[in-house]
């Protein structure tokens, strides 16, 4: 397959996964096996993509947040996302630095997708017999916070698919409510994350040749894609549970591990 053609692919799954509740690090790593490697900046440019769809997205909801903020309910849903990003920050840099990460392997991707798809199930429906609050928390921002660096920690897990669910088993009753949420914390959460990881590919001299017209391919690729799945998960969680997403992650990650027991 020529280069384009697979830095186009590797864009657009990083646009479809990112931010559906199934793992972007996992798809893109098992995209990777059959459409070549390719370089840490490549993955950073293309994860910038996305957030770029994002901000997009929620480019109004952001305007009225940052404009807005003499209001009280606008200040206090500002001062949530801080405290969730910089509850991610505070935890996962000292994680980061001392390198505790699973090896981004099939066999642990595979049991991180199977688990996070019976985690899925089992969430859901415990949050829909609690009775729950319909506005964040802060203990929900709190534990979103966490829940990024576990994801983080864990190749595989879906750092949208921790978060959203256990805003819900926090007591955030509404899908689309903590969807929200979890996606505006995300969009710090994940501009940060791409900086420092390009300031020590920087650092380790590690920004090498690249195809640019490959790297900005994939990069339209990932943010137009990235667009059109989030508009497209925001209509489609008001009417729907999550468990499709959670039936497909369990049954990637077990053909993953019958086609490649040995995870390689």
């Amino acid at each position: 397959m020529s280069d384009p053609i697979s830095a186009l692919l590797l864009g657009i799954i990083e646009g479809l996964t990112e931010f559906l509740p199934v793992s972007s690090t996992g798809h893109l790593l098992i995209a990777q096996h059959w459409l070549g490697a390719r370089s840490d900046f490549f993955n950073i440019v293309i994860q910038a993509g996305a957030i770029v769809a994002i901000t997009l997205v929620f480019r109004q909801r952001i305007w009225g947040l940052t404009t807005g903020l003499r209001q009280r309910e606008n200040r206090d849903y500002a001062m949530k996302i801080a405290a969730a990003f910089l509850t991610t920050a505070l935890l996962g840099l000292p994680v980061r630095m001392a390198g505790w990460e699973l090896p981004e392997t099939v066999s642990p991707v595979a049991w991180a997708l199977i688990i996070g798809g019976i985690w899925m199930i089992v969430a859901e429906r415990l949050s829909e017999r609690r009775t729950g609050v319909a506005e964040v928390t802060w203990t929900v921002a709190l534990l979103v916070g966490v829940a990024q660096v576990v994801a983080g920690v864990f190749p595989g897990t879906s750092r949208s698919a921790a978060a959203i669910f256990i805003a819900m088993l926090a007591g955030l009753s509404k899908r689309s409510a903590a969807t929200e949420f979890v996606f505006l914390v995300g969009i710090p959460t994940m501009f940060a994350a791409s900086a420092y990881a390009f300031l020590e590919l920087w650092l380790d001299q590690g920004l090498g040749e690249e195809a640019w017209g490959d790297v900005a391919l994939a990069f339209v690729a990932a943010m137009v894609t990235g667009f059109i799945v989030v508009k497209w998960l925001l209509g489609f969680i008001k009417q729907h549970r999550f468990t499709g997403f959670a039936l497909y992650r369990i049954a990637l990650g077990a053909g993953l591990l019958l086609l490649m027991p040995s995870g390689t």
